[in-house]
């Protein structure tokens, strides 16, 4: 091309100097940009036809009146009736507890306090009572008629002590006490040092299973036991173990502790329980 072509040439035109252009690919790259805005064209319009349909489609529906289809019930006309609250019931009265009958008093006679005065002014009330008048008689504040038939016991109850006080009456059963997990005075070994003392001491009981040696098990083992009253070990078991005899052998060191000093709650020897780490390495 001349200076003069170049001037007023298209870039299709330039990219195609020299070359075919007979196969088609001068002229699809001729129309690309007419098929391009063809395209805009038809994609902007549905998709405003997809965004307005719900929109028509809603304000058709509100025009359309509602047609009763036979056989149905239109549920707009229907009244509903009031909801009727269940009858109340009410219960019967308890029945009336009879109040405990009370045996009869026996008789008493008042008890007179002797008062030293002359013979001529004592008042006749103020006589005391012959052993005659106080037969099958109590003394009180006053004279009462009472129930010659009734003994000075009638009428008390005889409370027999329970199972748990030596007798045979009662329910006598006894709550076990659970063990405690912080006292006053926790258990400690003879030689003092607390937790890090009893994990020492568990450590030096271990012997290393040959098996967790070639496996090469390394970590920490929890376990709980409890130092009862007496300063025996008891209920020892693993709450989280390593395996490979480690926790077998944990429990046995743990069983071979000396004897601990209790535990002291109130200046009273209970149960503790424990729950301490003990580590593993092998060196």
């Amino acid at each position: 091309m001349t200076n003069t072509q170049l001037a007023t040439a298209s870039l299709n035109d330039i990219v195609f100097d020299g070359r075919n252009r007979v196969y088609g690919a001068y002229e699809l790259r001729a129309l690309y940009q007419r098929h391009m805005s063809r395209a805009l064209v038809i994609a902007t319009a549905m998709c405003a036809l997809l965004l307005a349909f719900p929109l028509i489609a809603q304000l058709l529906k509100d025009k359309t009146p509602v047609v009763a289809k036979k056989g149905f019930i239109n549920l707009v006309d229907v009244t509903m009736a009031p909801t009727v609250a269940p009858p109340v019931i009410t219960p019967p009265p308890p029945a009336a507890v009879k109040p405990p009958t009370v045996p009869p008093p026996p008789p008493t006679m008042r008890n007179v306090v002797p008062v030293v005065v002359d013979d001529k002014a004592a008042p006749r009330e103020s006589e005391v009572p012959n052993q005659d008048e106080l037969k099958g008689k109590q003394s009180g504040l006053r004279d009462t008629k009472g129930d010659p038939g009734a003994g000075p016991d009638d009428g008390l109850v005889d409370l027999k002590p329970t199972e748990a006080e030596g007798g045979g009456g009662g329910t006598g059963e006894v709550v076990p006490s659970k063990p405690y997990t912080f006292v006053e005075q926790m258990p400690a070994l003879p030689g003092g040092g607390g937790q890090l003392a009893i994990v020492a001491a568990i450590q030096r009981a271990v012997k290393y299973p040959s098996l967790a040696l070639r496996n090469g098990v390394e970590g920490k083992i929890y376990v709980s036991f409890t130092v009862n009253a007496k300063g025996d070990v008891i209920d020892a078991k693993i709450v989280k173990g390593l395996g490979s005899g480690l926790d077998e052998e944990t429990l046995r060191a743990i069983n071979t502790l000396p004897k601990f000093i209790p535990g002291k709650q109130t200046g009273r020897e209970v149960s503790v329980s424990f729950t301490v780490p003990v580590p593993y390495h092998i060196q």
